[in-house]
């Protein structure tokens, strides 16, 4: 048996992982994996308390403030594993932490402290209605029905992938209609009835069904059709069952299938419509010139890489659709989105959906397809955030909602006590019915923006402070990049700061340059969501203002004076603490020629929040620039209230109106891996696969990060018109020195004027040495009750990397067994992840003693203290095995009684 080493009770969480077979868990009396962790054939393993449904966060394993890597999901709902190489480096695995989407998933919530208790302030009122309402039903009636054709071979991928759709589409509206596409996330693959236990892999397994996922958004699709849009949305869980298996998460793949699926509906809409299904036949047809997609999770960022590769093509070897582009996408919708990548489309207009109460993806990682657009293209396209109060992850989808599914479902929050903002019942939680109207009336106003062209709808969008009437009781706030917008001020190394303000990175672990403290939570969310392991990350920055009086003005002053000739009012993007009230300061901006103007004051009030939420969210106030000089050398915040504290992300010359967003081909960026043999002797270098394509030119920003130290490399590359590569040598010396997971990890984002689409790749060198041999100077000891049992361990050689002897007790042949309050309590807790208490024998819990090597090191003490207690007792026993491939002989400890 393979004991174990922490216990789990875990809210409801994503998943994604690391590609290689691993074993499910031992199995405990009840027939279910024994939950803990564990070191399985090489692999570290953790196991759920209780079944882990998929979702669309990337479940991680962590080692303190290390994160180890993206764990691989196992059919059985419960265990996650990742290969131990991928933890060289570090001096040990202590304090290992399971997270996802920034939220720790192997521990019970904490109990509430005194600050989570207090009372939330009351929700601001909702904010005016707009004239527009994009949420009322057009005169269209609706028909409904699916089509099921043979399934596609995506590159990567074992197994075909389902091209399954149920479409909803308008009866009797002349000529041909504009297309949406809807794709769903990440989320149960199979079911049976209201079972919890089905295994998830694909193809479903026998006695089964696949989840209908793609019939969670009929009334968001119904609602389109009532206006006029062919709507159609597809099944994905065929890459829903095997995406851990490659780094980007399935991002590429679902790219394919979206197109995929627009390529049959271009040949309905042309020479193959007498071919096509019953329900496409009985749709108008579609003008695939006109096309929006919606995504929902991992499908959000699935629909972006569409667009970018829909304008700039992938390369033909990782892409499941290679035939041409027939069609124009205009714009995306996109519902609590991943974006691991972090490199949205610049030039394919979007707005993102960000649930304040998301239990998956709990980061609002989803932000950066608004931030990371800035200053990438011509910035033009408008990027839209819009934070739901109140809306959970999961209840956009009818079918991942109780009581409307046929399968398990849950609400993604999973608080097990009250909270003050996102539980049911609280005035800002919206109910699922509440969420899901507010949803579909937010999609169809993207679509009535981005395809239809109607300016009207932008105010809902860009952060002009207004509400669709139809979304009911939902608080929605917006804020927007792109457009109409002229830039003044982004916060960076060369702004000019005066006393209160100081220019912060967003990504660092330094608490002396950070904008939030690195051990708040809250400096890895939403604007300040990591791409790991980049830390820290140049080119991040925003302007941390405090105060504590009022009157004295506060400036910030770019490098150069800056042009808002034209533009009718500056635009912030301004981030105040969660519950905070009366933040109000007075906005000036100063001329070249040193003149000032007063524009006006601005009060802006924290987002409700808790420790389970994410809240630090920028927030768009607008002042005229009436009297405002042509060029402004520099903007002041004059604080009115006593005191505060508050982040400027950046400063626009604001206009209305849509530009069209006129998409440009932009050159594009993949990285490829390379996996040479380490060798014995020698030195060779090797090339990182980096491919580009395209026309033109730009900057990227690059980070090599090397896999045991752990250090990144960062540099901005100049990449000319007609260059396909970019030089990354990496140098691989031989030896013969046993070491996993040697290599460096290659990193890249657009600066300006590109895109990339394979983001990260690199070189794993694959170790070619022996492992050593592990012996012990005498494997049975003996002390008395309150020393230390010590053996003596020895590598037959160093190691490069660290290595681990991992052990578990089993209980002996005969003789007493050393208990749980035998032992130090620390140590064993430590060890166990699990209380001491009750009383029990070693071989009866979780612990897993185990032992490090740091590189080098060649002997190391393995040690089990033990206490005294008063008790009168008989010699009392040890038995350790070695769980792993290290071949330690089993050891005995003799602690002599009291």
């Amino acid at each position: 048996m393979r004991r174990l080493l922490t216990s789990a009770v875990l809210a409801m969480a994503l998943v994604v992982g690391a590609a290689g077979p691993a074993p499910a868990a031992p199995p405990g009396p009840d027939g279910a994996p024994v939950a803990g962790w564990s070191v399985v054939d090489g692999r570290l393993t953790w196991t759920s308390g209780k079944p882990v449904p998929l979702a669309d966060a990337a479940v991680e394993f962590w080692s303190g403030d290390r994160r180890l890597g993206r764990a691989k999901p196992h059919p059985d709902s419960r265990t996650f594993s990742l290969d131990l190489a991928s933890t060289a480096g570090l001096d040990n695995l202590g304090d290992l932490e399971v997270r996802a989407g920034g939220k720790r998933l192997d521990r019970a919530e904490p109990p509430r402290t005194t600050s989570r208790k207090q009372a939330v302030p009351t929700p601001p009122a909702p904010q005016p209605a707009h004239g527009a309402d994009p949420g009322k039903p057009g005169p269209y009636r609706t028909v409904t029905g699916e089509y099921d054709l043979p399934g596609v071979k995506l590159p990567d991928f074992g197994v075909p992938v389902e091209m399954r759709g149920v479409v909803v589409a308008p009866r009797g509206a002349p000529g041909a209609r504009p297309l949406a596409l809807f794709l769903h996330g990440r989320h149960l693959l199979c079911y049976r009835g209201m079972d919890e236990e089905v295994p998830q892999e694909w193809p479903c397994p026998a006695g089964t069904d696949p989840l209908p996922s793609h019939r969670g958004y009929i009334q968001a699709q119904q609602l389109l059709a009532s206006q006029g849009y062919v709507t159609v949305s597809i099944s994905a869980n065929g890459i829903n069952g095997q995406d851990y298996a490659v780094e980007d998460g399935g991002a590429q793949a679902r790219s394919s299938l979206v197109r995929l699926h627009l390529a049959k509906w271009a040949e309905w809409a042309g020479a193959g419509r007498a071919g096509a299904p019953g329900i496409a036949r009985s749709a108008p047809r579609a003008d695939l010139s006109k096309v929006f997609l919606m995504g929902h999770s991992r499908g959000g960022e699935g629909v972006s890489r569409a667009a970018m590769d829909s304008l700039t093509p992938p390369p033909a070897d990782r892409d499941g659709y290679r035939g041409p582009v027939r069609w124009t996408i205009r714009g995306m919708l996109l519902i609590g989105p991943t974006i691991f990548g972090q490199n949205p489309v610049p030039d394919v207009p979007s707005a993102t959906i960000l649930p304040g109460c998301d239990g998956d993806v709990f980061d609002l990682q989803g932000q950066l397809f608004v931030d990371e657009t800035r200053g990438v293209s011509r910035g033009r396209a408008l990027h839209s955030a819009l934070y739901f109060v109140g809306a959970n992850h999961n209840f956009f989808n009818t079918e991942w909602t109780p009581g409307q599914s046929v399968a398990p479902s849950w609400d993604d929050f999973g608080s097990t006590e009250p909270d003050p903002v996102c539980s049911p019942g609280t005035p800002t939680r919206l109910t699922a019915a509440q969420q899901q109207t507010a949803g579909a009336t937010y999609i169809a106003a993207a679509a009535r923006l981005f395809v239809g062209g109607d300016d009207r709808i932008r105010p809902l969008f860009d952060g002009s402070g207004v509400r669709a009437p139809s979304a009911g009781p939902a608080r929605v706030l917006s804020h927007a990049l792109g457009g109409n917008r002229t830039p003044v001020l982004a916060p960076g190394p060369s702004t000019k700061v005066s006393a209160g303000a100081r220019i912060c990175e967003q990504i660092t672990d330094d608490a002396a340059k950070s904008c939030i403290d690195p051990q708040d939570m809250n400096s890895r969310l939403a604007h300040f969501a990591q791409m790991y392991p980049i830390v820290p990350e140049p080119g991040r920055y925003a302007a941390e203002l405090s105060w504590s009086a009022a009157g004295r003005p506060i400036r910030l002053a770019p490098a150069r004076p800056v042009s808002v000739a034209g533009s009718r009012e500056l635009a912030l993007r301004v981030i105040v603490p969660p519950n905070t009230t009366g933040t109000r300061f007075g906005v000036t901006v100063v001329g070249a020629d040193g003149r000032r103007a007063a524009l006006g004051d601005v009060r802006i009030d924290g987002l409700p929040g808790t420790e389970w939420t994410t809240s630090y969210w920028g927030q768009e106030v607008r002042v005229p620039l009436t009297g405002a000089p042509g060029r402004v050398a520099a903007v002041e915040f004059v604080p009115r209230s006593g005191s505060g504290r508050a982040w400027v992300l950046d400063a626009w010359g604001w206009s209305p109106g849509t530009p069209d967003p006129a998409p440009v081909a932009l050159p594009r960026l993949d990285i490829g891996k390379v996996q040479p043999v380490e060798g014995d002797t020698g030195s060779a270098t090797y090339e990182v696969p980096v491919s580009v394509t395209g026309s033109g030119g730009g900057t990227l920003r690059l980070f090599l990060t090397d896999n045991v130290s752990w250090v990144t490399r960062s540099w901005v590359a100049t990449v000319r018109p007609g260059q396909r590569t970019i030089e990354v040598p990496v140098e691989v010396t031989g030896d013969t020195i046993y070491g996993e997971g040697e290599g460096q990890q290659l990193t890249a984002k657009a600066e300006s004027g590109f895109v990339v689409g394979d983001y990260v790749g690199g070189l794993d060198v694959v170790n070619d040495d022996p492992r050593p041999g592990v012996s012990v100077a005498a494997t049975s000891v003996r002390v008395a009750e309150g020393a230390q049992l010590t053996w003596e361990v020895t590598l037959s050689a160093p190691t490069e990397t660290v290595y681990f002897v991992v052990t578990e007790p089993r209980a002996p042949a005969s003789g007493v067994e050393l208990s749980t309050l035998d032992v130090d309590r620390a140590w064993f807790e430590q060890n166990a992840w699990q209380s001491a208490d009750p009383e029990r024998p070693l071989s009866a819990t979780w612990l897993v003693p185990y032992l490090g090597f740091a590189p080098g090191e060649t002997t190391n003490p393995f040690t089990i203290p033990t206490v005294t207690d008063d008790r009168t007792e008989p010699d009392e026993l040890v038995e350790l095995h070695a769980i792993d491939e290290s071949g330690l002989p089993v050891l005995t400890g003799t602690v002599t009684g009291g």
